[in-house]
């Protein structure tokens, strides 16, 4: 949701997951966004990640229109006891008719520094890749269905590996795009 005009904007950004036997892990954004040039925005914001553990982040980037119209939000992420981390987000709607849209994405996270007790390492931490397919009834409107697929890389994967964990999941997703 955005509260503002086209120059100065809120943002309200929540996305959640929940996988049967697990609690849900959500990530909640408040940023004020101010643009930068026709196609960009420098955003600023609080970021609270809630699931096995909560943390609270100080969240400052970039989120745009990049040339061939590839959508595009990159942001650090400044956390307590001095974490860091870099996210990458990139997505593209490849219209296969006026209403059927096919949505590739990519997102990648950048670890500053390794947090053993959220099992997260060092450098490039996980890789998530998908392909949507959504029908627009209307804009505001948009049914979809696709494939996922995440990858932890690293000290992170070591993390998962000596939880238990897999380091590799591929899951079909089902939603609702709205807009209002």
């Amino acid at each position: 949701a955005w509260y503002g005009r086209d120059f100065r904007r809120w943002w309200l950004l929540s996305e959640g997951e929940h996988t049967s036997g697990e609690s849900l892990e959500a990530s909640t954004e408040l940023l004020a966004s101010r643009a930068v040039s026709n196609y960009w925005d420098a955003v600023g914001g609080v970021q609270l990640d809630t699931g096995d553990s909560t943390r609270s982040w100080l969240s400052v980037g970039v989120r745009g229109l990049a040339p061939y119209w590839f959508e595009v939000d990159a942001r650090l992420l400044l956390g307590e006891s001095g974490q860091s981390a870099l996210t990458l987000e990139s997505e593209y709607d490849l219209r296969l008719t006026q209403k059927l849209i096919l949505q590739p994405m990519a997102e990648l996270t950048f670890n500053g520094r390794s947090m053993a007790q959220h099992g997260e390492g060092r450098g490039l931490a996980d890789v998530h890749m998908g392909l949507r397919l959504r029908h627009e009834f209307t804009p505001q409107f948009a049914p979809y269905v696709g494939v996922e697929h995440s990858r932890q890389f690293g000290d992170t994967a070591r993390f998962h590996r000596q939880q238990g964990e897999p380091t590799r999941d591929t899951r079909l997703v089902l939603g609702l795009r709205l807009w209002f």
